[in-house]
């Protein structure tokens, strides 16, 4: 069976990254997506809420499932015993970040790092500016799946989402 890891923040899990897992889960018996937590990093919504989410969001794809982590990602490779990574592209910055760890991982482990590119409708979305213009009160709709985007107003409101 092969298996990959789609790691990331999630912090909120976008239609972009939708559309990088639903090209992933094409591809591999199972898709991890992983919520890697950065304990120097709070986030608009906990860990635990994201997993919730992202569960929610991919619950029609029956090859995937969510997990968390906190450290290496390559220990968490080494632990479940996967191979490859996969991450998503938006751009040449993207893979100009990317790459060096794609190149780390494989010497610290042995992994292998897949990448996809985004469809362009998504190319300049990212977490952090769906989130910068949601507080400046922008509509982020058409770059979260409805759920999401429910939930990320109720946060933004003072209510607790998930």
């Amino acid at each position: 069976m092969t298996t990959a890891v789609c790691p990331g923040s999630f912090d909120p899990f976008t239609l972009g990254h939708r559309y990088v897992v639903e090209r992933a889960a094409a591809c591999f018996d199972e898709l991890v997506i992983t919520v890697v937590v950065n304990p120097n990093k709070r986030g608009m919504f906990s860990v635990d809420e994201r997993i919730a989410l992202i569960r929610e969001d991919c619950a029609d794809l029956g090859n995937v499932r969510v997990d968390r982590w906190e450290g290496l990602l390559v220990d968490y490779l080494r632990q479940e015993s996967i191979h490859t990574i996969v991450k998503g592209l938006r751009s040449a910055v993207d893979f100009d970040y990317e790459v060096p760890m794609a190149q780390m991982n494989r010497e610290l482990a042995d992994v292998e790092t897949v990448f996809l590119l985004t469809d362009p409708r998504f190319a300049h979305v990212s977490s952090s500016l769906v989130k910068e213009v949601a507080k400046l009160g922008g509509d982020v709709s058409p770059f979260l799946s409805a759920h999401i985007h429910e939930h990320l107003a109720r946060q933004l409101s003072g209510e607790r989402s998930v």
